[in-house]
């Protein structure tokens, strides 16, 4: 599988994961940011946009910065999230 469907992929995990278990705090807040930002993402990367308009690097850190959990499961998806979209950068 190429990287941009990864990614793909990746942004679809994330925004299923917030949905699921954060359905309430998506409304506002840095679950806000996060989400739409990664909604975003996904209408950029389904349309052929410019990846470079994608805003999902830094997401880890503010959702630290705000809730400090460290051992939340979707920082991990997050980061694989941002990992990618690097990878894809750089191609």
């Amino acid at each position: 599988m190429d990287k941009k469907k990864q990614l793909i992929e990746q942004i679809k995990v994330v925004l299923n994961h917030l949905e699921v278990n954060y359905s309430n705090e998506i409304n506002d807040g840095i679950l806000q940011l996060i989400y739409k930002r990664y909604e975003k993402a996904l209408e950029i990367l389904e349309n052929n946009n410019d990846i470079k308009n994608i805003n999902i690097v830094g997401g880890v850190r503010a959702y630290l910065d705000s809730y400090s959990d460290y051992e939340n499961p979707l920082l991990g998806e997050l980061n694989k999230s941002e990992k990618l979209y690097q990878v894809l950068l750089k191609m």
